[in-house]
């Protein structure tokens, strides 16, 4: 990485989306929490160096309770990655968001149990998660959808997987008022604040959860349908936002570790 400019913005790319970059360079990194998915794709997107992670692997190998989270982000971030756009497939919890709508969730709830969350093993230390994604992320990936007419906000509430929610796990979760069901957006934002990286997600509904309605009862061959029907509109809104957005050093998120250290050194 040091005869070109290291990448500053990375897609983390989920279920069904698997490449995004024209001719990248790869880049194996190690990293002190093992492999990461897939090797680093490194490449240019308009003027921009960007990276590119298969979050599941380029063959979905990696099912979202055996995503190794820390090694994906730490690998990220040691070859220069500050900002991270990281799309998703989801399940609907409100009925007026059906398959092909798209959400730009605001908050989080966890309802995962044996995942490892931190980077940091000893000591205490608490670092502000309360507002889980950067804003200004947040903003440039709305302004980008505004054709679609995304959902600006909601919580997605994440659980382990594989399995999908019985019909009553499904109607609490839409009973909370909670609008997008996932199995990895946690811990990953949680480590991307750790690292002071920006952090966004939008989220691509491809099912209504078993809940919803009586009809609904979500199966993995209808996810992959949906979302291979909106892969190549959702890569073109990720290029877009990758030319545009630019950086903020003010930014809270790139504050989020001031006054603590890693317990490792940190490029």
């Amino acid at each position: 990485m040091t005869s070109t400019p290291a990448p500053d913005l990375a897609v983390i790319g989920g279920t069904g989306f698997y490449t995004f970059l024209d001719d990248p360079e790869h880049y194996v990194v190690e990293t002190p929490y093992g492999n990461p998915s897939a090797p680093i794709a490194v490449g240019t997107v308009g003027t921009r160096r960007v990276a590119f992670l298969p979050r599941h692997g380029v063959h979905h190998e990696f099912p979202a309770h055996k995503v190794n989270y820390r090694a994906n982000l730490w690998a990220l971030r040691s070859l220069g990655v500050r900002q991270i756009l990281a799309p998703c497939a989801v399940g609907g919890l409100r009925p007026e968001r059906g398959p092909g709508s798209f959400v730009v969730p605001d908050q989080i709830f966890d309802r995962t149990t044996d995942r490892i969350q931190t980077f940091y093993d000893d000591g205490a230390v608490h670092v502000s998660f309360a507002d889980p994604y950067c804003g200004r992320l947040r903003g440039a990936l709305l302004e980008g959808l505004a054709d679609e007419e995304p959902q600006d906000g909601g919580t997605m509430v994440v659980i382990d997987g594989p399995r999908f929610s019985t019909r009553a796990e499904s109607r609490w979760y839409s009973d909370q008022g909670w609008s997008i069901i996932g199995m990895t957006g946690h811990p990953e934002a949680v480590l991307a604040r750790e690292l002071a990286l920006c952090y966004a997600t939008v989220a691509l509904v491809t099912d209504l959860d078993a809940g919803v309605d009586e009809a609904s009862a979500v199966s993995h061959a209808e996810v992959l349908e949906v979302f291979s029907r909106y892969t190549d509109r959702l890569r073109g809104l990720l290029r877009t936002v990758a030319r545009t957005v630019g950086n903020d050093p003010d930014c809270s998120c790139t504050h989020a570790l001031d006054g603590l250290k890693l317990p490792i050194d940190l490029p």
